[in-house]
């Protein structure tokens, strides 16, 4: 399973909680810089510097070097130079307790003599602070801690140059987290119009906005949200990614192992006496490995070749099945619901297509010791899928009460497809719930996750495995999903038909088996 980066959209999307990688966070400058140049009580001129940039630089501070001269003019009266220094105050108010605090307070003025150089307003600067203490376009920089919002000029040709009557007609706009939300008329297929609106905005910004086209809950229209680029910003971990994923994968390997050896799972405690036994779990934890290794292979296969970046997978132990699969984070922007079901179809699609193929494999072959594992034939109740195949392939062979032996390849490979299977269970942010989303959209996908997430609950009172997975989901991986560039245009019919098969085979390998398996007993309960 994926789990991915998300960007929050709480008011139109309804988010209650969030486990995402991306965020609108409202972006502050570390580097604040302000040149005030303003007269003293004597007419001469200072250049004051404030400058945060400490906070970014950890060398030793370059040093602004201003030499600033001006004529000096004799004030007619002290009405008028009183005059003069109050209007130089207002229009540009002074800052030195910011600049005196950070000690970059500089008086750059001349002494006092009688004459001043006849060269007026020459500035010198010798070196620069820093290359990234740009102004905004409307020449002011963001002070700290002040989010960036879209200035007016930035939205009016939005409206009229960037959108239009044949991609977007925008009826109205209001403020929306950092950026601006768009309501209006959708024009033409969405995916050819957020193609245009896309490139127009580039060609008017370069890379400074980011586009959503999205389906307001609210009423079911479309609607734009277009946000700084700069307030996309992924978390942080807490733990570094390498580190925590080795941890979770270290426990599962003994998890792996631990499912291949009956004799201890009956007391874990046993196990650290008894640790030359793990060793015979190898066979199993190899088989259960590769089947899991296969379905983050093509996560990873699909997500290159549709320009989505993964994080580190984190393998999650269990002392039932051995592993409930991998989460990943996804840590850019999903372009659009097509990407999204492909990449959260590939994973089960291949684990499936391996653990069926080694369960057929190990139902046919006959134990290499000549006993394999034995076991009542009634066990094969416990999933619609494999107890089909099994009915098919031992006819009459299979009958409850009666014990059974087979190869120890056929638990492997099953253990394996349970995996896969709960992975696709429609809920929260597993593969599963992906691809209902992507199928279905954000709304149905919310109800589906629902109806999951209760029949799980339910399931969890007869099914130790299953109250696990859910406590996993609800507390980890319930949603909501990450926005995507684009969530209007519907998957194409052949991953449509994918992503509903994961979903169906998902369904029958989770499902019990309920008819009997033999005639004799069906003629007896008759």
């Amino acid at each position: 399973m994926s789990f991915p980066a998300t960007l929050s959209f709480p008011p139109i999307l309804h988010c209650h909680t969030c486990c995402n990688n991306i965020k609108f966070h409202p972006f502050t400058t570390t580097v604040s810089s302000s040149f005030q140049l303003k007269k003293n009580c004597n007419g001469k001129s200072s250049l004051q510097v404030n400058s945060v940039s400490r906070l970014l630089y950890q060398r030793k501070q370059r040093v602004l070097v201003c030499q600033v001269t001006e004529k000096e003019l004799e004030p007619e009266s002290n009405e008028d130079k009183d005059k003069e220094i109050n209007e130089d105050e207002i229009v540009s108010p002074s800052i030195d307790s910011v600049g005196e605090d950070n000690g970059h307070h500089l008086n750059t003025q001349p002494d006092q003599t009688n004459e001043m150089p006849t060269e007026v307003g020459k500035l010198e600067v010798t070196d620069s602070v820093g290359s990234n203490q740009e102004l905004n376009s409307q020449g002011s920089s963001q002070q700290q801690g002040e989010p960036i919002r879209v200035p007016k000029e930035t939205i009016d040709i939005l409206k009229d140059q960037v959108f239009g009557f044949d991609t977007f007609f925008v009826t109205s706009q209001e403020p929306y987290e950092s950026g601006v939300l768009f309501k209006g008329n959708l024009r033409g297929k969405a995916a050819k119009s957020y193609e245009k609106i896309t490139k127009r905005l580039k060609d008017k910004f370069k890379d400074q906005y980011t586009l959503f086209l999205l389906i307001n809950p609210e009423d079911d229209k479309p609607v734009a949200v277009v946000v700084p680029k700069r307030t996309l910003q992924p978390e942080a971990t807490v733990v570094p990614e390498w580190f925590a994923a080795g941890a979770f994968g270290l426990v599962t390997i003994f998890t792996l192992f631990l499912r291949s050896v009956p004799a201890l799972q009956s007391n874990l405690l046993s196990t650290f006496d008894n640790l030359d036994s793990l060793k015979d779990g190898l066979p199993g934890a190899l088989v259960t490995t590769l089947i899991l290794g296969v379905h983050e292979l093509a996560h990873i296969i699909v997500a290159r070749s549709t320009g989505i970046k993964l994080g580190v997978p984190y393998f999650i132990p269990s002392w039932q099945i051995g592993s409930f699969g991998a989460i990943t984070r996804i840590i850019n922007i999903v372009p659009n619901r097509e990407d999204l079901l492909k990449l959260a179809a590939a994973g089960p699609l291949a684990g499936f297509s391996l653990g069926l193929i080694l369960l057929l494999v190990g139902f046919i072959l006959p134990p290499s010791d000549g006993i394999g594992v034995v076991v009542d034939a009634s066990v094969f109740h416990e999933s619609f899928l494999v107890g089909g195949i099994a009915k098919l392939l031992f006819g009459d062979l299979l009958k409850e009460g009666t014990p059974l032996s087979v190869n120890p390849l056929v638990i492997w490979a099953w253990a394996g497809l349970l995996i896969n299977a709960i992975n696709s269970i429609p809920a929260g942010e597993v593969d599963g719930g992906r691809i209902s989303f992507a199928l279905w959209g954000r709304k149905a996908a919310t109800r589906v996750t629902g109806a999951a997430i209760a029949l799980l609950g339910l399931s969890s009172l007869f099914n130790d495995v299953a109250f696990y997975w859910v406590v996993l989901i609800f507390f980890l991986q319930r949603g909501p999903i990450a926005p995507l560039s684009e969530e209007i245009t519907d998957p194409d019919n052949k991953s449509v038909v994918l992503g509903i098969a994961v979903l169906l085979l998902g369904l029958l390998v989770c499902l019990p088996y309920p008819l009997p398996f033999s005639m004799e007993t069906e003629s007896l309960m008759n």
